[in-house]
């Protein structure tokens, strides 16, 4: 007789029926894309694009008055990428793309793709401080910027890091604290000590050399890096996420195909910078990927601007954050300008429903779509779907993406049960390849099984939704209770005279002449919100701090009120 450990008495039907209950109530999904990933570079993406829509416009710079075909984007990114290899810029050396939303952008960062080089998208707001530290965290050999515009004074900083920048010969650089970088090509009508000019650089390039460029594409693989996105360094210095070629081309392609890019020509007005994964990814290498065209109202972030491209060049797609589309609505509200796009994109933080009936009250679209991501999954991992109902739309961040899994798990990283709150975590194809140079946040982030921990609280619904509880690291305890601000920033937004809120205390901007008062807020969340999380603090603010990518600079903002409160 075997001993009772070693029964071989199968489990009874009831038994196996509720434990596959339980595992299938689990937090847990994995979408199977219906396209095929793809296995090419971006520059051979680029170049698909150009063979099948070769005359239709591909960047259109509204205030520079600049434009080009994708014949023509092909063919200047091809020079720029003959010539910068005659500066001895190799396969793999990091260039320092340093620029606001110029129309030579995608140009730039197309050579670099082409060439093999690792475009360093980097923040034009950067100080000389931060830039070094940029330089010198993943060794940066060239960089590419302005000398001006307008506030920005590129080449000053430069000579902060590099003091004698002046007196330097070009290409040879000389300067212990940078001491990867030794070429430095400016957009500028002077010539400036230490630095090629961009248009002599592009004139380098031989028909021999971008020959070169061309017949070299089969040699620039997939798998290696092709962007590195700094993060925003909230709690602490910038990390350096790589992002490869396999990971940008499946990315936007995903992203574009639930962007309706596949069904006719978009024209996009883009208000989000281009350094960043949604500018990079999700708006320009989409584009690429289905033949869009980009049309980018002016070099830096202006409301009207915005609106005037929109009707000007009949725009049939917004991408935009939500702070940007709370300038766009309000603007729009005074113009009243005839427009009819079909689909405005909201991202990088979450929408309140009320923002969303706004846009289509006012901006007059069709759709309204969210996509929800971080710099570490490239670009996107939730997404709203081509159809779906009001609710999906207004009150969750999409469907997760395709051919990816993920799961929602507590502190002990047990996967909670389906629709309870608890960290997201995201495996897949578009899984950054890490933090360079940083092995031990980049094992913080992601473990020995590829889960990317995301840090943010999150409920997975079973039909493949998601909402945005909030971050983990935005959370706050009061008296005992556990309180997230999106809920509470979500009702605020609904008062007819606040234009904005976020739940530092209860900081809102208002409309021009309302009168808001704390006892005004405690009466209109009385019934809308648990007695525990209604603000018992209020702030009136003109203006909130904010990233260029449109994200709000909470610490900033919890910084400026210390003392105030």
């Amino acid at each position: 007789m075997l001993p009772k450990a070693m029964s071989t008495r199968h489990p009874s039907v009831p038994f196996l029926c509720k434990m596959m209950r339980h595992y299938s109530d689990l937090s847990y999904i994995h979408h199977v894309g219906e396209t095929p990933l793809k296995y090419i570079s971006l520059g051979r993406l680029l170049e698909q694009t150009a063979l099948e829509y070769p005359e239709r416009d591909a960047l259109i710079s509204v205030e520079e008055k600049k434009k080009t075909t994708y014949s023509g984007l092909l063919d200047h990114a091809d020079r720029l990428a003959a010539g910068l290899q005659q500066l001895e810029i190799k396969y793999g050396d990091r260039v320092g793309l340093w620029a606001p939303n110029i129309f030579e952008w995608n140009i730039i960062s197309m050579a670099c793709a082409r060439a093999g080089f690792v475009a360093v998208t980097l923040n034009p707001a950067y100080t000389a401080q931060e830039m070094e530290y940029c330089i010198n965290k993943i060794d940066v050999k060239a960089i590419i910027c302005p000398d001006t515009y307008r506030k920005l004074n590129f080449y000053e900083k430069l000579c902060k890091i590099i003091p004698n920048l002046e007196q330097q010969t070009a290409g040879k650089l000389n300067n212990e604290r940078t001491s990867s970088l030794s070429t430095i090509v400016l957009l500028s009508e002077r010539k400036l000590g230490g630095t090629y000019d961009y248009n002599d650089v592009v004139a380098m390039a031989s028909d021999a050399s971008i020959k070169n460029i061309k017949e070299n594409q089969c040699r620039v693989n997939p798998d290696h890096p092709v962007n590195i996105q700094f993060t925003s360094g909230t709690t602490g210095e910038p990390k350096a996420a790589i992002i490869s070629h396999y990971n940008v081309v499946n990315n936007s392609v995903c992203c574009g195909k639930r962007n309706e890019l596949d069904l006719k020509h978009h024209k996009i007005c883009v208000q989000v910078p281009f350094f960043h994964g949604y500018g990079y990814t999700i708006t320009a290498a989409s584009a690429i990927a289905y033949g869009a065209t980009l049309v980018i109202p002016s070099v830096t972030y202006n409301p009207l601007r915005n609106l005037n491209a929109i009707k000007e060049e009949k725009c049939t797609m917004i991408h935009g954050t939500p702070t940007m589309y709370v300038d766009l609505v309000n603007v729009q509200r005074k113009k009243n300008e005839d427009i009819y796009p079909e689909i405005a994109l909201s991202g990088g933080a979450p929408c309140s429903p009320v923002l969303f009936e706004n846009m289509r009250k006012h901006l007059n679209v069709q759709k309204v779509k969210s996509v929800y991501g971080l710099s570490e999954t490239t670009a996107v991992a939730f997404q709203s779907m081509g159809s779906e109902d009001e609710y999906q739309t207004l009150n969750t961040i999409g469907h997760v993406g395709d051919h990816l899994e993920v799961k929602v798990v507590d502190e002990y990283n047990n996967v909670v049960p389906m629709g309870t709150p608890g960290e997201l975590c995201v495996r897949g194809y578009n899984t950054t390849l890490g933090y360079w140079k940083d092995p031990t946040k980049t094992n913080e982030m992601i473990d020995k099984h590829r889960w990317l921990r995301t840090g943010d609280q999150f409920i997975l619904q079973k039909d493949g939704y998601g909402k945005i509880v909030g971050r983990l690291k935005d959370m706050i305890i009061r008296g005992g209770e556990n309180i997230f601000p999106k809920e509470i920033e979500d009702v605020l937004n609904t008062h007819d005279d606040i234009l904005e809120s976020h739940e530092v205390c209860a900081c809102v901007r208002v409309r021009n002449g309302a009168q808001i008062t704390l006892e005004t807020i405690v009466e209109y969340c009385a019934g809308k919100l648990a007695k525990f999380k209604i603000p018992s603090q209020l702030k009136i603010i003109n203006d909130f701090p904010k990233t260029q990518s449109g994200k709000i600079k909470k610490g900033e903002l919890r910084k400026s009120l210390e003392g105030k409160i």
